[in-house]
């Protein structure tokens, strides 16, 4: 069977597009399973700019279904498989919306942190979505949610569903340590651990705040103390005292 998306009885108007070569301006028409173009004008080859490929981060048979992939698409493979994780969690938590919203806030924080620090954006997203996947077998083995079962249990569980998406070895290698001591910095940490970290504490002071109320003198104590990075403690103060 073909792919539906790749299948001219499917498409819709608007399948067969023109785009104005970032060379030259020349108009250049493409079909949109299109992965790349050369402008008949200056030669200029470049990428379909209104294809997605979103499944060829996870699907072993991307470049047999769409052609030799871009350069540009596997520069950002890895980037594109953050999205993928974060259906897996969602899949993975089922109808548990606090912990999938809260997995998500994190997701968030991490990334703008992140952007200012120079992280690997896929690792830290990737952690961020998985950092607690251990609550549930925790829950189940232990009827607890406490910090050191998720951390026990949430690496196992990270790397089947990183595994299941074919992320790359070293990348599944350092989101599983970091899944397994979220909440246990060491002496020395990488970059992207302690982006996970802050926004993970973020996420955390964030719904103490609502439930409970922090007035703004102790968060600001908490921030100086315990957060790790620069970035973090930007972004804290303007989640939580902006």
């Amino acid at each position: 069977m073909k792919c539906p998306g790749q299948d001219t009885l499917y498409w819709k108007p608007g399948a067969i597009f023109e785009v104005a070569c970032p060379q030259c301006g020349a108009s250049v028409e493409f079909f949109k399973d299109d992965t790349a173009r050369k402008c008949p004008s200056c030669q200029h080859r470049f990428v379909n700019p209104n294809l997605d490929f979103g499944c060829a981060a996870y699907c072993q048979y991307a470049e047999q279904c769409i052609g030799t992939l871009p350069e540009e698409f596997l520069l950002n493979a890895d980037d594109l498989l953050k999205d993928r994780v974060a259906i897996e969690m969602k899949r993975y938590f089922k109808a548990d919306f606090k912990r999938i919203g809260h997995a998500t806030r994190v997701a968030r924080y991490a990334e703008r942190i992140g952007r200012v620090e120079g992280s690997n954006p896929a690792v830290v997203l990737c952690a961020a979505y998985l950092h607690d996947i251990g609550i549930v077998q925790a829950e189940k083995k232990y009827g607890s949610s406490a910090a050191r079962y998720q951390e026990q249990e949430g690496p196992s569980v990270a790397r089947e569903i990183l595994e299941k998406l074919g992320a790359k070895p070293p990348l599944i290698e350092e989101v599983c340590d970091i899944v397994g001591h979220h909440h246990h910095p060491r002496d020395e940490e990488s970059l992207n651990f302690k982006v996970l970290y802050d926004a993970d504490r973020i996420a955390n002071l964030e719904a103490r705040k609502k439930k409970n109320g922090l007035v703004p003198e102790k968060i600001e104590r908490i921030i100086a103390k315990q957060f790790l990075t620069a970035g973090g403690r930007e972004e804290a103060r303007k989640t939580l005292l902006g």
